[in-house]
C-alpha cells in the first residue's frame, strides 16, 4: 500500500521532479507534487512525495529528515489527514 510523505521547509525553486529523483534513491516513487500559490505560482515550500510501500517511505523519512537541500533542514514525515472546518488544532 502506498503512503504518503509531507516534505517541508523546500528551497523555494525545487520542482516535483527534483523531489522524485531524490526520494528514488530509498524505494519507488508514485507521485511527487510541490504545493504553489494559486495566483502567483510560486512555490509554499513545501510538497508531497506519495512512496509504493510503507518499507519505503520509512526509508525516506530515515534518510532524509533533517537533510540539507540547497542549505535548508527539510523535514519529512508521514502525511496527515487534512482537519476539516469543525476540528479543533491538536
Amino acid at each position: 500500500m502506498s503512503t504518503k510523505l509531507y516534505v517541508g521547509n523546500l528551497p523555494w525553486a525545487t520542482t516535483a521532479e527534483d523531489l522524485t529523483k531524490m526520494f528514488s534513491e530509498a524505494g519507488e516513487v508514485e507521485d511527487a507534487t510541490i504545493i504553489t500559490y494559486k495566483d502567483t505560482g510560486r512555490s509554499k515550500g513545501f510538497g508531497f512525495v506519495t512512496m509504493k510501500d510503507d518499507a519505503a517511505a520509512d526509508e525516506a523519512v530515515k534518510k532524509y529528515s533533517g537533510s540539507d537541500m540547497e542549505g535548508r533542514a527539510i523535514v519529512v514525515d508521514k502525511a496527515r489527514p487534512m482537519r476539516t472546518e469543525g476540528e479543533a488544532a491538536a
